[in-house]
């Protein structure tokens, strides 16, 4: 059976850059969430996604 190889400096460093771009990354996520505007709709009011459409067959793509 071959030995594993020794992990090498260059490999530490790399870990430990992408541990600390995940670790920047969810900060940046929460701050996000922080400064962002909550979205309040009143449940009576349509859903601005689904407006215009109508239920039922849809006319086709393609003629």
């Amino acid at each position: 059976m071959p030995t594993h190889p020794k992990v090498t400096a260059a490999k530490r460093q790399r870990e430990r850059d992408k541990a600390e771009k995940r670790k920047e990354k969810e900060l940046r996520r929460t701050e996000r969430k922080k400064t962002k505007d909550p979205v309040v709709r009143n449940p009576d009011d349509p859903d601005p996604d689904l407006e215009g459409m109508r239920p039922g067959p849809q006319a086709p793509l393609y003629y």
